[in-house]
């Protein structure tokens, strides 16, 4: 498997709905494991990364569905990303209710949670009106630049 085949799993697997991927391979001994549970972890790499043709195609074409179910699962959907790296709160304070919870309607420019960058608060705004259709941070975890934060369904 060539390096960006690799690339371009993580990414796809980014952006998707699954908590876990793991493929492995046996000839040649090839595996990768990857995790969304909030933790860096490395994909681990056995022996040389060279896939025959076969296996190469069937990769793609599981990329592909999962890049088409991905899409369609998002349709209607406006992804509230993170505009730096810090670590997300969803409430004002500790003990305080959250800003949003799943279910509930925003309106454009109403704070979703907060970023904390060196001893800043950012507040995070919808940039549309709809329903908050998923929280994808647990309170208090760490967040990466461009990393998927809300799904807001738009009212069409």
């Amino acid at each position: 498997m060539k390096l960006k085949d690799i690339v371009r799993i993580i990414k796809i697997f980014r952006r998707s709905g699954l908590s876990e991927l793991e493929i492995e391979m046996e000839n040649p001994k090839f595996r990768i494991k990857l995790s969304k549970n909030n933790q860096v972890q490395i994909p681990v790499i056995s022996s040389p990364i060279t896939t025959s043709p076969v296996i190469e195609q069937k990769i793609e074409q599981k990329i592909e569905k999962e890049e088409k179910r991905v899409e369609e699962k998002k349709e209607n959907i406006h992804i509230i990303r993170s505009p730096l790296v810090g670590t997300f709160y969803r409430a004002p304070s500790p003990g305080a209710e959250p800003y949003v919870k799943e279910g509930d309607f925003v309106k454009k420019g109403q704070v979703l949670c907060i970023i904390e960058a060196m001893k800043v608060m950012n507040e995070i705004e919808s940039d549309v009106d709809g329903i908050v259709e998923r929280i994808l941070v647990e309170n208090g975890k760490p967040v990466e630049y461009g990393q998927e934060l809300f799904w807001i369904k738009i009212n069409t």
